[in-house]
């Protein structure tokens, strides 16, 4: 197959995504080459055409950056680098060639609410007050701004603030103490996200799970989920993604309830997929009870969405 054949082939429908049978799929747990403990590209290049039998048409990757793998890859501390125990950036791109050779599309991770704190951002900016990193995370005197909003990791963190040494001051997180809050507040910080999702798609991929994009902006007063300026910063990266990247999608991880997830979608411009998190239990429970009313109950609840756009239903993760 010529290089544009393939590229007709996978870019033909921009809607590729409505009917699409993703496989979700971690690097460092599918297949070890090297033998070093660790699964990596070449390993999964050389099972393509069994994923391929299996009748997949996207892989999703979990996060494969380099990372000190506190929270399984999602403290990301290069986002525009392989993991060395996972392969090399030749390796990637090997694996992605081959993956659209087959017709097999790729969803990578654009992990932006938050990075790891070995970060050169977050090193940079506990460092030095001056530096124009330090705005890139969201820093305090105190612990106690924003008290309307909850704890998510209420078994490991008693508050969204940590007290960092050498800054002398509180930084924001709403997950792990390790894991610092970008400021979406500030535009050198987007225009950063902004190159990042264009590295990756230059490279080729064809998708981008967008992680925890409900807590991306901050205001006082508020609960910090589900803000207009987080739909805002959504918006400006999915024009930047049309204009740019005809057939490529942004998939929506928010864990809500589908009436505010539906927001995600904005008017077809902001993302084209969505997870349907409280689907997925009401399955389950569906087939225990031996009765249809939990999967009914909650797909009434379910809001219409625009027309080029796509629930994204899933049965384990």
């Amino acid at each position: 197959m010529t290089k544009s054949a393939k590229s007709e082939r996978l870019g033909e429908d921009p809607l590729w995504f409505k009917d699409a049978i993703i496989y979700e799929l971690h690097v460092k747990t599918f297949l070890d080459s090297s033998i070093n403990g660790f699964g990596d590209f070449n390993g999964l290049t050389t099972k393509l055409d069994y994923l391929a039998d299996l009748g997949i048409t996207t892989i999703w990757l979990l996060p494969f950056y380099p990372s000190p793998l506190r929270d399984d890859g999602y403290d990301i501390s290069n986002y525009v680098g392989i993991n060395p125990s996972y392969g090399t950036m030749k390796d990637f791109k090997s694996f992605l060639k081959e993956a659209h050779r087959r017709g097999i599309r790729v969803i990578t991770e654009l992990v932006i609410n938050h990075t790891s704190d070995q970060h050169p951002w977050f090193q940079e900016a506990r460092k030095d007050p001056d530096s124009s990193k330090r705005d890139y995370y969201i820093w305090s005197d105190t612990d106690k701004k924003f008290p309307e909003t909850r704890i998510i990791f209420k078994d490991s963190e008693t508050s969204n603030w940590t007290l960092d040494p050498v800054a002398q001051a509180y930084y924001w997180h709403r997950f792990f103490s390790h894991q610092p809050d970008l400021n979406f507040n500030n535009p050198e910080l987007v225009q950063a996200v902004l190159k990042i999702m264009r590295f990756w798609l230059d490279l080729g991929v064809d998708g981008l799970r967008l992680d925890a994009i409900p807590y991306l902006c901050l205001r006082e007063g508020t609960n910090n989920e589900n803000l207009p300026e987080t739909h805002s910063v959504i918006k400006y990266l999915r024009a930047e993604l049309d204009k740019n990247y005809k057939d490529r999608i942004f998939l929506a991880e928010a864990n809500q309830w589908p009436e505010d997830v539906r927001h995600y979608f904005g008017n077809g411009d902001e993302c084209h997929m969505a997870y349907h998190f409280p689907l997925m239990p009401r399955m389950f429970m569906a087939v225990a009870m031996e009765d249809r009313y939990p999967v009914v109950e909650i797909m009434e609840q379910t809001p219409d969405i625009p027309a080029n756009c796509q629930w994204a239903v899933f049965i384990r993760n």
